[in-house]
């Protein structure tokens, strides 16, 4: 198949249309399709910038190379519209929904999500996709017409859905919402915008989702390696890391350390993104999808790994778990940094005028003080929410 050929736009491809379009109408673009205008605004919006001092594993100080919420945003969405133009999807589609799929996250990575998490026990807790929402649907304030980024419908589906459904056709909540009930955030927004829960999402926004999978198991590895958490040879008995390995240490048996650990991190990528296409035709081919709807309504992802992939993918995760993500020296900054969110949550509740003056004033709308508190903490950066640590405190925690 040529590159001509495989950039055909497919039947399946999703397509903007006026009655699922923006909340709030604007004049169409003179240069620029309705997609292209999300990425431009995802691009622009403050809480696109603010990832570049937010922790993907690593806190900004530990060194420059590692990944931030941006660099890994960036590649994500690289990896997304390579897939996106093997399938002849819409590209602007795919890395609107991989720029934007972070957004929500807040300081300190995971770690500052599960000390929100636990301050919110009461109320819901604290779920990142539903704070995206919140973020480029009302917390950016640049434009003079509405709150918000007004993206398509399409782009908010895809943000909203990045795991997937979040209920059942009846209304049950399903997956990771199950025992907790959707968001509130997300269950008032579509109370104004329906965005169809119950179903897949287009195989754009499916693309970015996957995509961020390949991201995290690549990219990790290498970050790993770089901290020193695990060697080459520790990823020898690891489904296709170890497999990749050989074969570089058949191809090039003298290349130093620092390439072959490049060399297999280019080759995982391709091997992934080759093993996501292939099923993914497959898929199509069996759904018979004629329509992007025909994607939505079905049964299972339409983008997604072979079974063999799928096995690999666990298994490189699995290794990770205890490798890097609970490693002790990581653990040890991550325990500091949720005491740091958690120490910012409670003076915050307590005490509004420990808030910034921006952030004093807006206390008294419908928000509870707890979650408009929620919504001041995830939006900072990491080095922001130790200069209010230290403000507020005699001591902060270096994090190192």
């Amino acid at each position: 198949m040529t590159v001509e050929t495989m950039m055909t736009r497919a039947a399946y491809a999703a397509v903007a249309r006026a009655g699922r379009s923006r909340l709030h109408v604007e004049a169409k673009s003179l240069t620029r399709g309705e997609f292209r205008r999300d990425c431009d605004r995802l691009i622009h919006s403050t809480a696109f910038r603010r990832l570049a001092h937010k922790t993907q594993v690593f806190v900004y100080h530990e060194g420059d190379h590692f990944r931030t919420r941006l660099t890994h945003t960036l590649e994500v969405t690289q990896i997304a519209r390579s897939i996106a133009r093997a399938l002849g999807l819409d590209e602007d589609l795919a890395e609107a929904s991989a720029l934007g799929h972070d957004l929500g996250h807040p300081p300190f990575g995971h770690a500052g999500e599960r000390a929100l998490d636990r301050c919110l026990a009461g109320e819901g807790g604290f779920d990142h996709n539903a704070q995206t929402l919140a973020v480029v649907t009302r917390l950016e304030s640049h434009y003079a017409a509405f709150d918000g980024l007004n993206l398509t419908w399409d782009t908010l589906e895809g943000l909203v859905k990045h795991n997937g459904p979040l209920i059942d056709r009846t209304g049950v909540a399903v997956g990771r919402h199950a025992d907790g009930g959707v968001a509130a955030e997300i269950r008032d927004y579509c109370r104004v915008q329906d965005l169809e829960l119950w179903s897949h999402a287009s195989a754009e926004a499916q693309a970015a989702a996957i995509s961020d999978d390949i991201a995290y198991d690549a990219h990790d590895i290498d970050d790993g390696l770089r901290a020193g958490l695990f060697g080459l040879e520790d990823l020898a008995a690891v489904p296709l890391a170890g497999t990749v390995m050989r074969e570089i240490a058949a191809a090039y048996p003298g290349v130093d350390a620092s390439r072959r650990g490049h060399e297999l991190i280019r080759r995982l990528i391709t091997r992934m993104i080759e093993d996501v296409i292939a099923e993914s035709r497959r898929r199509f081919a069996a759904l018979d999808a004629k329509s992007v709807d025909d994607v939505r309504r079905a049964d299972a992802p339409v983008i997604a790994f072979s079974a063999e992939m799928a096995a690999a993918d666990t298994a490189i995760k699995a290794f990770l778990l205890p490798h890097m993500y609970r490693h002790e020296r990581v653990m040890r900054v991550m325990r500091d940094a949720e005491r740091v969110v958690a120490e910012l949550f409670g003076t915050y509740s307590a005490d509004a005028a420990a808030l910034p003056d921006e952030w004093r004033h807006g206390l008294g709308g419908a928000q509870a003080r707890s979650r408009y508190v929620a919504d001041f903490i995830a939006g900072m950066t990491d080095r922001y929410a130790l200069i209010e640590h230290a403000r507020l405190f005699a001591t902060t925690p270096e994090l190192r």
